[in-house]
């Protein structure tokens, strides 16, 4: 599976907005389901993924370098552990030449963050997640959509242990422990009773130390403490009406990494102030990846991906809409 999913990269980073689709075509099945985030949204087949996201992000970027941080392989919990899905997360480092969407280039090196769930039957992908960070380009472009964030906006690093890249196959019984680790942290989230203060609760699965790396509009913190301040507690100060986990559509692990993706994982209510948006009577759904970094039996490190594009359009803010009428303005 992993062999799969290393050959379609090696073709991707060779193809040109011309050959992509073609590209594509040579290891997806031809009812490729592809779920992007806000824009894209959900394509099938080569030809159409190849139209939403590919062809207007290689017109737009030169030199498009693969930088992967972690690349796993294990089957899916979710469905009985029947698929296995391949999961990779870095950046495409790239030059940002010519205007992507309606976001103008800069003409410099960026580091676009992405994480992408596939899943793999009889040599082929027959389903792919694909999660990029689009408000982070933004704001490396010069073009922050956002208020002031909670958390710290980075390039964010792959592990701190720098041993994310599991290409040989790994002891399966690490792998167990730390879909355990995950599973035992989302029982702790779902409990909605404030049995306990927060950072106690925190403190049974995660270290003290924890790196909680978030996506742009949010960003990243460090130690459990500063996790509840600039994170958790804003989150649940403005989203804890009418708050509903809808589930998972893959969560798994290998070694001591894991993580899962959900379409959409929550539908949450935003009370006022969140993302800097006033309240809104209207429910809007989160879809989310985390990726987990698992260390002697508790959570170390977590990397988010959130599609907050189509978060706030659900609000009636189209924040693509709404840059492209800025830009032709000034």
């Amino acid at each position: 599976m992993k062999a799969v999913v290393r050959r379609f990269h090696e073709t991707l980073s060779k193809s040109t907005a011309d050959t992509v689709a073609r590209d594509l075509a040579r290891h997806t099945t031809t009812t490729w389901h592809w779920r992007g985030m806000h824009p894209f949204h959900e394509q099938h087949g080569a030809e159409a993924v190849a139209g939403a996201f590919w062809v207007p992000f290689l017109n737009a970027m030169s030199r498009v370098q693969m930088r992967p941080d972690i690349f796993m392989a294990g089957a899916n919990e979710i469905d009985g552990y029947r698929s296995v899905w391949v999961v990779t997360m870095g950046h495409f480092l790239t030059l940002f030449d010519r205007p992507f969407l309606s976001i103008r280039p800069n003409g410099r090196i960026v580091m676009f963050r992405f994480v992408e769930f596939d899943r793999v039957e009889n040599g082929r992908i027959v389903e792919t997640a694909f999660f990029c960070d689009l408000p982070h380009l933004m704001i490396q472009a010069g073009q922050d959509p956002f208020a002031p964030a909670t958390g710290a906006h980075l390039v964010q690093p792959g592990p701190a242990t720098h041993d994310g890249l599991l290409y040989d196959v790994q002891n399966p019984d690490t792998g167990r422990t730390t879909l355990s680790n995950i599973n035992a942290m989302l029982s702790d989230m779902r409990e909605r009773a404030e049995t306990m203060p927060i950072e106690q609760r925190l403190a049974r699965t995660w270290h003290d130390d924890m790196l909680w790396w978030g996506p742009a509009g949010i960003g990243a913190t460090f130690t459990i403490e500063r996790y509840v301040r600039q994170h958790a507690g804003p989150f649940r100060a403005a989203l804890s009406q009418g708050y509903r986990f809808n589930g998972h559509i893959c969560r798994m692990a290998e070694g001591n990494f894991g993580g899962f993706f959900g379409w959409a994982n929550l539908t949450v209510t935003n009370a006022g102030g969140y993302l800097g948006m006033t309240a809104s009577p209207q429910p809007a759904d989160m879809r989310v990846v985390d990726i987990y970094r698992a260390h002697d039996g508790k959570l170390a490190e977590n990397w988010i991906f959130i599609d907050i594009l189509h978060y706030l359009n659900m609000q009636g803010l189209d924040v693509l809409t709404r840059m492209q009428s800025l830009h032709e303005w000034n």
